[in-house]
């Protein structure tokens, strides 16, 4: 017997045995507006049982203070940054009016259908626009993205879910979003699926941290518990394996709770729960983000995110092996000082620079490497003397991922 056919035997006996691989399909959910105290000290036996089964952290969303990337902290801007997983100084959707996009920074679900054809995606949610204009749903200059099954759009009918003060309705279309999004899991399994629940955002800022507030966030908490059950039962019935992340788009002023958008603590920071178990030694030692959610869909659901769009994600895997974390690089007299955090000391960083920012415009960017160094460096001094700008990109390509900063130099008086 050949190698190849032994080869082919064990392929096969490996399979007849139930050890081929499972598809890997994922579902996420955008709770609007609910801060991590709340959900870390209510009673809520869903999210407790998910916790307990996967994994829970805080993240925070608004980019960095005072930096280039500062972000608002609202809701439109939260789920682009997810989509996106890059910061508003680069989706350009800084308001919940997404007048301009820049779909140049490619969503998740077109990296999945520029890879995977096939492969099936959806969205429930109360709000139209998360697919019109988020998504970029069959325009051209967002790839002309289709999306293969979609329920949203119910806050414009008010005959069904008829608008009253107390904005009750909000809850009733939650319930619908649930319901159609649990059926669909349950009877088609798309492959990627956006689920978006608004009444818990309605209720902040209607009555701030109260007992009408709480109480949303628990009725949020019997609707992931629907969800929850028809990924279980694709998973009992169909060879699936399913990733859920459960995650929120801003918190709430600490004063109130009833507004947003700032950068005071509460209003960044957020939280994350997922059926996946463990996190990576990233997500254990420093604070995710909500631009880190993208890259680890992108993993675990193994899309090859191809390398120009890769230098302009702003997110790091929360899931598997990641070299480097926490980038900086500032200017110092004609030289660039980097720094970055080593979390797998294994292998090298190679260095990139550009002095232009033409990706922004769909247009590629020339990059210059300058330097490689071991991970455990942790630093590298490079002269750009040679290279005066106002501007440049730094990108650092290490073995496991790939991380980037930019610098903004000002003009002098």
């Amino acid at each position: 017997m050949t190698n190849r056919s032994i080869l082919s035997l064990l392929l096969l006996l490996f399979s007849s045995a139930g050890f081929a691989q499972q598809t890997r399909k994922t579902v996420y959910v955008i709770a609007d507006g609910i801060p991590a105290d709340v959900i870390e000290r209510l009673d809520l036996p869903n999210i407790k049982k998910i916790r307990s089964e996967g994994s829970y952290t805080r993240m925070h969303v608004g980019g960095d203070v005072a930096a280039y990337n500062q972000t608002p902290t609202i809701s439109a801007v939260g789920y682009n940054s997810l989509l996106t997983g890059t910061w508003v100084n680069k989706h350009n959707v800084p308001d919940n009016d997404i007048k301009a996009p820049n779909y140049n920074y490619q969503n998740v679900f077109r990296l999945l259908k520029a890879q995977y054809p096939a492969k099936k995606t959806a969205i429930f949610s109360s709000w139209e626009d998360n697919r019109t204009k988020l998504l970029g749903y069959h325009l051209p200059e967002a790839g002309n993205l289709d999306v293969d099954y979609f329920f949203d759009g119910y806050e414009l009918d008010t005959v069904k879910f008829k608008h009253d003060p107390a904005r009750n309705f909000m809850h009733l279309i939650d319930e619908k979003v649930i319901q159609e999004a649990s059926a669909t899991i349950k009877q088609h399994g798309p492959d990627l699926s956006w689920v978006y629940l608004e009444y818990t955002d309605d209720m902040g800022h209607m009555h701030g941290d109260s007992p009408e507030f709480y109480a949303s966030v628990k009725m949020l908490d019997a609707q992931l518990g629907k969800l929850y059950e028809a990924i279980a039962y694709r998973k009992a019935h169909f060879k699936e394996e399913w990733l859920l992340v459960v995650t929120t788009d801003h918190g709430r002023d600490e004063k109130t709770g009833s507004g947003h958008g700032g950068q005071s603590p509460r209003q960044r920071n957020t939280w994350m729960l997922s059926n996946y178990r463990p996190l990576n030694a990233y997500a254990a030692r420093y604070q995710p983000a909500i631009v880190d959610i993208m890259p680890t869909i992108t993993r675990f659901m193994n899309i090859n995110v191809p390398q120009n769009v890769k230098r302009e994600i702003d997110g790091t895997a929360l899931i598997g092996k990641v070299s480097v974390a926490e980038p900086a690089a500032i200017y110092v007299q004609g030289n660039v000082d980097i720094t970055w955090k080593a979390v797998d000391p294994a292998g090298t960083v190679k260095v990139w620079l550009a002095t232009t920012n033409a990706f922004k415009d769909g247009k590629p960017d020339t990059y210059k490497l300058m330097a490689e160094v071991p991970v455990t460096d942790q630093h590298a001094f490079i002269s750009v003397k040679d290279q005066p700008s106002k501007f440049y990109k730094v990108v650092l390509e290490a073995p496991n991922n790939t991380v980037n900063r930019w610098i903004l130099l000002e003009d002098k008086k």
